[in-house]
């Protein structure tokens, strides 16, 4: 019985001390020795092959010597060897970050993550065709190799948020879309958000970055969100974009009518049928259109009108 409680504690103390090495992220590690291509950092593994490299290239004109606490970021290098850097990212391993695209390969993507070697995005983890250039919304993790890699699905990384308020104007950005289920949004790039498909009637695309209305927060902290602002507010917004749209037509007049489908009006101008006509209606009233049997046309006021 002894010696299975030794074993068991041997073992405990094992796994203790491989969780020292935090990959993917900042620790204050100490030099263990230095040697011709670098500094060795004292993994506490009691095994000296587990040491981490701070390569020459990271402790050039720094004055070190064993002994030393140094703060450093870990990483695999091409050949999945845990090296430090002394290089800062611009997000660790747990956290989202906004990156931009530096190269694309057939198996997925190159990210700018402030480090030499830059962090992969796998193909699997893409949820658009992304480009070069451009920046998305990722999540770091580490994949089953240990490596550090990135992901579009940034779901798991979000927070509930149980402080908005009901109409509070947010800012966001769209991480995936499920036309069944809705538009999913990242608020303030942390909080979990959604735009029902009963809400929108726009165009988006993943990577836009929103501005949304609070429709409200359900008891597990998760926010429904609306594009479109509070009835009176956005009949005014919508009855702009329509009479700058017939001010544009050569002909000063409107094709799309009261009659028409939802869908040719949502098509035309990304309002649901109600919206239309509401904004409609308060064109009407203001006398900037009149109706005529070819449709909505400008009246005098409506032509003269700069919104």
């Amino acid at each position: 019985m002894n010696e299975i409680r030794k074993n068991n504690e041997i073992m405990d103390e094992t796994t203790a001390k491989q969780s020292i090495i935090k990959i993917g992220k900042r620790q204050k590690l100490t030099i263990n020795n230095i040697s011709t291509i670098g500094a060795y950092l004292d993994a506490e593994t009691g095994n000296t092959d587990d040491n981490v490299l701070l390569p020459n290239n990271q402790i050039e004109g720094k004055e070190l010597q064993e002994g030393d606490v140094v703060d450093v970021f870990i990483y695999r290098d091409s050949e999945d060897r845990l090296i430090a850097t002394f290089e800062a990212s611009f997000a660790v391993a747990g956290t989202i970050a906004k990156l931009k695209v530096v190269d694309l390969a057939p198996f997925g993507a190159f990210l700018d993550w402030g480090l030499s070697k830059d962090l992969l995005l796998p193909k699997g983890q893409e949820e658009c065709r992304v480009e070069v250039g451009e920046t998305y919304l990722v999540g770091l993790f580490e994949d089953k190799k240990g490596r550090i890699s990135a992901t579009m699905n940034v779901y798991k990384f979000l927070l509930p948020n149980f402080e908005l308020e009901k109409n509070e104007l947010i800012v966001g950005t769209v991480y995936r879309i499920v036309p069944e289920i809705g538009i999913f949004v990242a608020i303030e790039d942390r909080y979990y958000g959604l735009i029902p498909n009963n809400e929108f009637f726009g165009n988006y695309k993943v990577g836009d970055e929103i501005q949304a209305r609070v429709i409200r927060t359900r008891e597990d902290g998760k926010v429904d969100l609306s594009p479109r602002l509070l009835a009176h507010v956005q009949m005014d917004k919508d009855a702009s974009m329509i009479l700058e749209s017939i001010q544009t037509n050569y002909h000063k007049k409107l094709t799309i009518s009261d009659k028409s489908s939802p869908e040719d009006i949502k098509r035309e101008f990304g309002l649901s049928k109600k919206a239309f006509k509401r904004a409609i209606g308060g064109l009407l009233k203001n006398r900037f259109i009149e109706k005529t049997e070819a449709g909505f046309k400008l009246t005098e006021a409506g032509k003269n009108h700069k919104g």
